[in-house]
């Protein structure tokens, strides 16, 4: 209860500094807040246009640029989802690495992070810097203020954004005691475990986004010949670099987690590095993948070097 009266503390005098002074007498159990009349309809004002912008604020809004049509939705109070498709298309992912690249190459004072996803990028803003910048003799919220930046950013995206994808080379060693699951997959679909690694290193790959575990990539393009459900009983450790296969799917897991993924193989390449602070990803969205076989003395090798 303490923690919701200091949040509330901090909220009353945030929102006092453009109107009248607020006084909060703090007792053991509760907080008493005594207030003149202008600052009970300022109040009144925040919850009310709070309700309705959380109800009526979701909209089509297209781009006079070249008809980029989104919505923007809040999430919880103190971030907006770019909502820019339905479903998991290239051309859905490429227009949210254009808006990805976009915000990298600006600078936003009230910005904390952005996440890019399979249709969607969430902007994470701080709303204690856009009520002290913005709105000292505004009658507005956080989230109008940043609703309005991010219409007139993405009225600047053009065709012309579109970057040429990174192509990054993952060596794996399938089978043996890095792919257990290797043999299942080939039995359920008939094929040999070396047609397997066959169609799975030959796959036109392209990472959607990264989530999960710290740098595990959400991959697409994997050939449906070898799509094969996920096992029925999970594994309480997965060993980090391990390969997998979960329905269409393909994925690397980069830390040692649980998980219920067929394992076909791994690599000695660390997706996570959490000393680089520049990239402690190795892999992000847009970027290609391409799976390349290797012997256990070429894993082994790969791994001393690392």
């Amino acid at each position: 209860m303490q923690a919701h009266s200091l949040r509330f503390k901090a909220l009353i005098l945030l929102i006092n500094q453009h109107t009248s002074k607020a006084l909060i007498e703090n007792t053991k159990n509760y907080t008493i807040i005594t207030i003149w009349p202008k600052f009970l309809n300022s109040l009144i004002y925040v919850a009310t246009h709070t309700y309705l912008l959380f109800i009526f604020y979701k909209h089509t809004i297209p781009n006079g640029g070249y008809s980029l049509n989104y919505t923007l939705r809040p999430l919880g109070d103190h971030a907006v989802v770019i909502q820019l498709g339905n479903s998991i298309q290239q051309e859905t992912h490429e227009l949210v690495k254009s808006v990805t690249n976009l915000i990298e190459s600006q600078s936003i004072d009230w910005l904390v992070e952005f996440i890019p996803a399979f249709t969607t990028v969430t902007l994470y803003y701080d709303p204690i810097k856009i009520i002290e910048s913005h709105m000292p003799f505004q009658n507005t919220l956080p989230y109008s203020v940043v609703c309005s930046e991010i219409k007139d950013l993405l009225s600047e995206l053009t065709n012309d954004e579109k970057t040429e994808p990174r192509i990054v080379d993952i060596p794996v060693c399938y089978g043996g005691e890095f792919g257990p699951d290797l043999e299942e997959v080939a039995n359920h679909h008939h094929l040999s475990t070396e047609e397997v690694i066959n169609i799975h290193s030959n796959g036109d790959y392209l990472v959607y986004m990264i989530g999960f575990a710290p740098g595990f990539p959400y991959i697409g393009g994997m050939s449906s010949e070898i799509a094969t459900p996920r096992r029925k009983s999970p594994r309480l450790k997965i060993p980090a670099g391990s390969v997998g296969i979960a329905g269409e799917q393909t994925g690397v897991y980069p830390i040692e987690t649980p998980g219920g993924w067929q394992l076909i193989g791994r690599t000695p390449v660390k997706l996570f590095q959490p000393d680089n602070n520049a990239s402690p990803s190795l892999l992000k969205a847009g970027d290609r993948i391409r799976f390349t076989p290797i012997s256990l003395e070429e894993y082994k090798a790969l791994e001393e070097e690392q």
